[in-house]
């Protein structure tokens, strides 16, 4: 890969992770306001879309050849790789711990594990459809 390439790759990663950024600033607020403050209903929103879109691009890209290598690499190591929470999922779950609101907690973790590899099934199966 040439430097004028690996610049280009550089710049849309950028572009890809700075929209994957807002697009996750927007859901969680939006979603957030919606459902209240006592849970991070936000945070499960995006995690959840993620896996679902993880799931699909990766498909698409993967096995369909619908999506070229360095688009794939765009989408999901940029955009995904902003848009997803998980670390803000482990910081929540602490945050409901530390709370000692222990069955919020443990709904916090697993449903969001157990419904994002769900999500991402489903969204792996639409791309096989599409």
């Amino acid at each position: 890969m040439n430097t004028s390439d690996a610049l280009h790759k550089i710049f849309l990663l950028g572009l890809a992770g700075a929209c994957g950024t807002l697009s996750r600033y927007w859901l969680s607020g939006a979603v957030q306001g919606v459902m209240g403050r006592d849970f991070p209903w936000g945070t499960a929103a995006v995690n959840l879309l993620g896996c679902l879109l993880f799931g699909l691009v990766w498909v698409l890209a993967d096995e369909r050849q619908l999506i070229r290598a360095e688009f794939r690499v765009v989408i999901l190591v940029g955009f995904m790789g902003a848009f997803t929470t998980f670390s803000s999922l482990i910081f929540e779950t602490g945050e409901l711990l530390r709370g000692t609101q222990w069955a919020y907690a443990a709904l916090n973790l697993m449903g969001q594990n157990l419904l994002g590899f769900a999500a991402f099934y489903i969204g792996a199966a639409l791309g096989r459809v599409v």
